[in-house]
């Protein structure tokens, strides 16, 4: 199988984009009539509910996009049923060809960090066997706990060649908490999120792609444009996810410094902006997700460097 990046790279080439649709069902947000008819007062008809709706906005968004995103948490949240209905959403996307992020912002240590690791990336050994559970292409990890809690998933991603996206510098309100603050290195101070940036670039280049990039990306948010240029220049090799976009306040235009020129380097989410890009009573909201999702291709196309993608088409 090719390189991580060079399957992306390839994929964003071949539907001339690099949107990604993150798949984060809520039941309030879910159309009406589908809701009705799951609405049992059980977790399982949620469970059901997000399941359908999440498989049909695959098939109308798969011709258009070339990445989807779905939230762990909120199959999690459905309890065992959410849990089998992630897993059958993940294998309809690998059968429609879409790249696939799992996004569970996962790390813990040694056995644990492995365990996460292959069940989101490759296989579970039993016995013998290798047992798949999620199968995704990549999956988003958080540093906090250093090297070596992320060689696991390196590792893991690299023998599945699948990918990493490594929390660097996020869209949330609250990220300077932390992320701000000034650590000392190497004689001088950096913010927080810098050193975690120079520690991915330092990962990533371990093994680059013929595209020029590694399997080791950053999720670098669209909340942050001026973070996001600083971070794009130090990490030029490195894919960036970029989250915020859309209903979280990110514009294009906020997006662009992630690209390289040709277009590539960047996998722009928007989750919202599509999936609820409609009332819950209209009955006509598969239109609405598919004028969204071309809406936002158009967006980030005429702002970014993204519209050099369109010519491979």
């Amino acid at each position: 199988m090719p390189h991580f990046a060079d399957r992306l790279a390839t994929a964003c080439r071949t539907k001339g984009n690099s949107l990604c649709v993150g798949l984060d069902p809520r039941w309030d947000l879910l159309p009406l009539d589908l809701r009705q008819r799951h609405d049992d007062g059980k977790l399982n008809g949620v469970a059901h509910a997000c399941e359908e709706f999440c498989l049909r906005v695959l098939d109308l968004v798969a011709p258009l996009v070339p990445v989807v995103k779905p939230q762990s948490a909120f199959f999690e949240a459905c309890g065992p049923a959410g849990m089998s209905a992630l897993q059958r959403i993940l294998a309809k996307a690998r059968q429609l060809q879409l790249i696939t992020i799992l996004d569970g912002k996962r790390n813990d240590i040694a056995a644990t960090a492995t365990a996460y690791a292959e069940a989101a990336l490759s296989a579970v050994k039993v016995n013998d066997k290798l047992l798949s559970v999620w199968g995704a292409d990549s999956l988003t990890v958080n540093p906090y706990l250093g090297r070596d809690a992320v060689e696991p998933f390196i590792t893991c991603a690299r023998r599945s060649q699948g990918g990493l996206f490594v929390l660097v510098r996020t869209s949330n309100p609250g990220a300077g908490l932390f992320q701000d603050l000034r650590c000392e290195s190497s004689g001088s101070t950096k913010p927080l999120y810098q050193l975690v940036g120079e520690a991915v670039a330092v990962w990533s280049d371990e093994n680059l792609a013929e595209c020029g990039f590694g399997d080791v990306g950053a999720v670098v948010g669209a909340t942050h444009p001026d973070e996001l240029a600083q971070l794009r220049q130090m990490l030029p090799r490195v894919v960036f996810l970029v989250p915020g976009y859309g209903a979280q306040g990110g514009s294009a235009a906020d997006t662009a410094a992630a690209f390289r020129a040709d277009g590539l380097g960047a996998i722009v989410n928007s989750s919202r902006g599509i999936i609820a890009s409609f009332a819950p009573q209209e009955t006509d909201w598969p239109d609405a997700v598919v004028n969204a999702t071309k809406a936002a291709i158009t967006d980030l196309a005429s702002a970014t460097p993204m519209g050099q993608l369109a010519k491979f088409v």
